[in-house]
């Protein structure tokens, strides 16, 4: 780790740090509250993901969508209206739709090709914006003069790493680069989430063998053809699969590569300063537990 004791961690001119975990623990929480507080540059990946890397793609598919409208149609095509996503740190909605779900068309689904074809995108996207990593940190010291940076990381970055890799390439150069940090759920957030995502179902992004098993094992177990799933139902069969599919994950990547901080220690954080205190204390207890 880049800083190995409490005391260096409190010391250091720039403090540089990598936040992962599921979804709801407050990666983002702290993102905006660092950020507004104190000398912190916030960089999101889903955010770099959704405009520099998948926007021309998102908003091509809102015209592809538009292109079917005949009014909307001449308008685009004499470049007399303009059609953009306006994703946000806090609302990455269009991504979410570019994304998709998989199952049948008439319900909103798209077809296994093309639904894997995205995700293939996705994938691509995130892991250039986590290499991107570096140039942002140089990038809000030299342009902006922040001097703290944090970075806010998508569920899915353990999708995308070998946790039993001691050399993985990811992993290697974000540890290189930040402090990682796991905010560790418990079972009572675990089963929120799923209620939550059974409510509001949105798409997500997968490991393709994880991804591929799961598809294959919703097949059978209702004896359904891919062109007559429901896409709602099946994100929300698989939704519980893939929260255990991740938790070892994540659990690998901060025992190898980071810290551990569980989700209450992060509801007590109001300030900038409680912030640097609670990865302080976190380094301490990793330091006795050596």
């Amino acid at each position: 780790m880049i800083y190995s004791t409490a005391q260096e961690w409190r010391d250091a001119a720039q403090k540089r740090v990598l936040l992962f975990a599921m979804s709801g623990l407050g990666k983002t929480y702290l993102s905006n509250l660092v950020r507004a507080q104190g000398d912190w540059f916030h960089y999101s990946i889903d955010y770099r993901i959704g405009t520099r890397y998948m926007g021309e793609l998102i908003a091509d598919n809102a015209k592809r969508e538009a292109m079917k409208v005949p009014f909307l149609r001449d308008l685009l095509r004499s470049d007399s209206i303009y059609i953009g996503s306006n994703i946000s740190f806090d609302d990455l909605k269009p991504m979410s739709s570019y994304l998709g779900k998989p199952g049948n068309p008439d319900e909103g689904g798209l077809e296994w090709d093309e639904y894997t074809r995205r995700q293939d995108q996705f994938q691509k996207a995130e892991v250039a914006a986590l290499y991107d990593t570096g140039h942002f940190i140089k990038r809000a010291y030299d342009l902006y003069q922040y001097p703290h940076f944090i970075c806010d990381t998508g569920g899915s970055i353990c999708e995308w790493v070998d946790v039993n890799d001691a050399d993985d390439p990811i992993m290697t150069y974000l540890s290189s680069k930040t402090l990682m940090i796991w905010i560790e759920g418990s079972d009572d957030h675990t089963a929120e989430l799923i209620r939550r995502f059974d409510r509001e179902p949105k798409p997500m992004s997968y490991d393709p063998v994880f991804l591929l098993n799961t598809w294959t094992a919703y097949l059978a177990e209702f004896d359904i053809q891919p062109n007559k799933v429901n896409p709602d139902n099946f994100i929300r069969w698989a939704f519980a699969k893939a929260l255990a599919h991740r938790q070892p994950r994540y659990k690998a990547m901060a025992d190898r590569w980071g810290l551990t901080i569980p989700m209450e220690a992060v509801a007590k954080v109001k300030t900038s300063d409680d912030f640097v205190n609670m990865v302080a204390d976190a380094l301490e207890m990793r330091g006795s537990a050596a």
